[in-house]
């Protein structure tokens, strides 16, 4: 089974998401930022080094807030969501994205109005109640 994270970058009410390359698998739809976990990686290691690959920013990982299992090309799949902090926030010096057209920072209610990925999609519930723990 293959693992992967998700970043839930949370900042002044709004999270970042970003717009995948129109290429590949899932390519051209939005998502949280995050990626695959290699052989040999924990989940906070993964964390900084997707961070670092696809946006040139520090990150930071926090507190595990859900999971689910999802298939993808019939295979089974599991996804961890964290809460992370990053460096800066890309509005002031850009982040330089390398898998992703673009990001943007959107309110929690804005997500399901967008071409998400259905894995995100699943953790999303669980995401809001928990970012309204938070205020």
């Amino acid at each position: 089974m293959s693992k992967s994270v998700a970043c839930i970058i949370y900042n002044e009410g709004k999270i970042l998401i970003a717009h995948r390359n129109p290429v590949g698998d899932m390519g051209g739809r939005w998502e949280f930022p995050g990626g695959k976990v290699d052989a040999g990686e924990d989940d906070a290691k993964t964390i900084v080094r997707e961070m670092r690959e696809e946006f040139s920013v520090e990150a930071f990982p926090g507190e595990r807030i859900t999971e689910c299992t999802f298939f993808h090309k019939e295979k089974e799949c599991f996804l961890t969501a964290y809460l992370v902090r990053v460096a800066h926030d890309g509005l002031k010096t850009p982040y330089v994205l390398t898998e992703h057209s673009e990001y943007k920072w959107v309110l929690p209610s804005e997500i399901p109005i967008d071409n998400f990925v259905d894995s995100d999609l699943k953790i999303y519930p669980a995401v809001v109640k928990f970012l309204e723990g938070l205020k």
